[in-house]
């Protein structure tokens, strides 16, 4: 029973990796490459199973809350998702990262030699890797140079500083975009004034390219002519003045067009912003900006007194919540009960908010900075990020659980400092937060128009 249990639990494991491997595969597809050509079937592999592994270990938190599948089932799924990950972000996709830029340089020919190079690569970045890790309080002498627990410490370390930047970013970027109190006040008469500008701007530039290629032209039927060296000479001189002036004057005002194309963009996203305010939606955004103002206030001061006292919470939130309700306000309930079901609901919140939160800004990103010759290395970039944020998230939501749900998370993860995550976590927090918010103030201060 025992054996058909195990195999049953592999089966079902198996199927919603399969599962989680067609919406990665999908993502990767249609979302993040739809503009863009992809020749290397690895790249899409890698990125497709890297959200698999991150998905199922997700999955397993779940399964540990409602006590779905054999203990021993738990205990090895964890432990072949989790040296999986780790396998693929600190062997796999560095080693395939360092053979696409290699390939890249088109210098190359020999495949001994590109192979030679590509291990080099990969030991400089493990040796960079692992002394990551040396700043940090991580080290523990028990365990052995190679063991799960150093290689985990220090995906950790790049993971939790990676989760606390995108958090202080988010919880700042949030109510301001967000609520009606930060947006620019933009009229339609602005705006047109901006484009008419912006279409003189480039018949400027369009004038300025006829005269130089009538320079050009000029220039080449002068050299032609029979005239002396001493004239031609200074025709030509004369000619070059002209036409670096005309094309400093051109690059100057190709920039201004790029400048106003910009500012036209940002001006029509205000009108439909100010536009959406006005909507049930809009007024729902606005309440919600609210809240998240309050929250990152709260998360802020929480930061600074977890760091100015070295203070790590003992206890979860859920538990916390079920002492409050039954000490202070004399509730009586099923405390075992209701522990598992919110636990269930908000960890799986924390989940489908830390999946769609990562894969919005992986969009951002590649779009930011790929190219049709980078795009490959830009994607594996991005999957070795999302498996450390994933795993990450892990070792951050083991606080978030019950003490009875974090037994296998915790023998599964090793000895390693949980309480270290949870505190530096908040120092990055912290500092992502305030430099979020200097940045905006200046933005706005700089803006055309102030605060309302």
């Amino acid at each position: 029973m025992v054996v058909l249990g195990f195999v049953a639990d592999c089966i079902l494991m198996f199927t919603t990796q399969v599962m989680f491997f067609i919406f990665g595969y999908l993502f990767f597809m249609l979302q993040l490459f739809s503009n863009y050509e992809i020749h290397q079937r690895g790249v899409q592999v890698l990125f497709a199973v890297t959200f698999t592994i991150s998905c199922s270990m997700f999955e397993l938190i779940i399964f540990e809350i409602l006590g779905f599948m054999e203990l021993s089932s738990r205990l090895f799924h964890w432990k072949l998702n989790l040296y999986f990950a780790l396998f693929l972000l600190i062997v796999l996709l560095p080693m395939y990262m360092s053979y696409i830029l290699l390939n890249n340089l088109r210098i190359l020919r020999q495949p001994k030699l590109t192979a030679g190079l590509c291990f080099i690569s990969w030991v400089v970045y493990f040796y960079c890797f692992w002394k990551i890790g040396d700043p940090f309080p991580i080290m523990n002498p028990k365990q052995g140079i190679f063991s799960i627990e150093q290689m985990i410490s220090r995906v950790g370390v790049i993971g939790v500083t990676l989760m606390a930047i995108l958090s202080g970013f988010g919880a700042v970027n949030c109510p301001y975009t967000y609520m009606d109190y930060f947006a620019r006040h933009v009229t339609e008469i602005e705006v047109n004034n901006l484009e008419k500008r912006m279409l003189q701007t480039l018949e400027m530039i369009l004038n300025k390219k006829k005269k130089l290629v009538i320079e050009e032209k000029k220039s080449e039927i002068k050299s032609a002519g029979n005239e002396g060296w001493w004239s031609k000479l200074t025709q030509s001189l004369s000619n070059n003045t002209v036409v670096l002036q005309l094309t400093d004057e051109i690059i100057s005002l190709e920039e201004l067009s790029r400048q106003l194309y910009l500012e036209i963009v940002d001006m029509n996203n205000m009108r439909e912003r100010l536009l959406l305010s006005k909507t049930l939606l809009g007024q729902y955004f606005n309440f919600m900006g609210h809240i998240f103002s309050g929250y990152l206030a709260y998360k802020i001061f929480m930061c600074t007194i977890n760091i100015v006292f070295d203070r790590v919470g003992k206890k979860d939130p859920i538990s916390r919540g079920m002492e409050i309700c039954a000490d202070w306000l004399g509730f009586k309930f099923d405390a075992q009960f209701w522990a598992q079901h919110l636990s269930f609901i908000i960890v799986g919140i924390i989940i489908v908010c830390s999946i769609r939160g990562l894969l919005i800004n992986l969009i951002k990103w590649f779009y930011a900075v790929s190219s049709t010759k980078s795009s490959n290395f830009i994607v594996l970039f991005l999957a070795q990020i999302m498996g450390m944020y994933f795993v990450s998230c892990v070792l951050l939501m083991r606080m978030n659980l019950p003490p009875d749900y974090r037994v296998i998370i915790t023998e599964v993860l090793g000895d390693i400092h949980f309480n270290f995550y949870h505190r530096w976590f908040d120092v990055i927090f912290l500092v992502s937060a305030v430099v979020t918010i200097c940045i905006l103030y200046v933005t706005h201060q700089t803006s055309p128009e102030k605060f309302r």
